[in-house]
């Protein structure tokens, strides 16, 4: 009895070891949904392919202080770059000057925002601009 109790708990502990080996195998196709915008799997990758030039990837508005992270690196509004100064930080890009030269870093590059196009407002049908007197008014 003693050997068919062991028996069991070792298959059980090796379907176990099997199934956990093929859950992490699985999961090493999945990506990280907290990693930052920009942080793809270059990182893991080769140098060929590390996208070029800078990377905006955090942007900081609070009060009267703007921030951003460019490459690893913390810079303020008015501040430096290597040669480049920091002219401008809104909440999705960031404006560089090097001499006569502009850059401008986007936080999301891939998207493009577009105007929404509205249609015009009409007035609904059979409703006038006055509001309907209550009900049980004098008669």
């Amino acid at each position: 009895m003693a050997d068919r109790m062991n028996t069991r708990i070792q298959r059980a502990a090796l379907a176990a070891a099997i199934g956990l080996a093929a859950a992490c195998a699985q999961a090493q196709g999945l990506s990280d949904p907290t990693r930052p915008p920009g942080a793809g799997a270059w990182q893991q990758g080769t140098q060929d392919d590390v996208p070029a030039g800078r990377q905006l990837q955090s942007v900081l508005l609070s009060g009267g202080r703007r921030l951003a992270i460019i490459d690893g690196t913390m810079v303020a509004l008015g501040g430096k770059l290597g040669e480049a100064r920091v002219v401008k930080i809104s909440e999705t890009e960031v404006v560089l000057k090097t001499g006569e030269e502009t850059e401008t870093l986007k936080l999301f590059p891939s998207v493009d925002k577009q105007p929404v196009k509205r249609a015009p407002s009409r007035a609904r049908a059979g409703v006038s601009g006055k509001q309907a007197s209550p009900q049980g008014g004098s008669k």
